[in-house]
């Protein structure tokens, strides 16, 4: 299914989120954060999951076609 620009900004913003937890995280270290390996599992799961979606086929920006346009 293809994504409207609207849809992929969406998704690229909440892939920037997610690395920017993720990032957060990283400085706090794992021993201060119960259950960190499923949490960043799960970070890493979202990530790759966003980018399979950006990864199909967009909406193109304009119309296109194979025929010329008669000048």
């Amino acid at each position: 299914m293809e994504l409207t620009k609207e849809e992929r900004a969406r998704i690229t913003d909440s892939k920037h989120k997610l690395q920017s937890v993720a990032a957060s995280l990283n400085h706090i270290g794992p021993q201060k954060i119960p259950n960190f390996g499923e949490i960043e599992e799960c970070l890493d799961n979202a990530d790759e999951s966003l980018n399979g979606a950006l990864k199909s086929p967009s909406a193109p920006d304009e119309p296109t076609s194979d025929k010329k346009t008669p000048r």
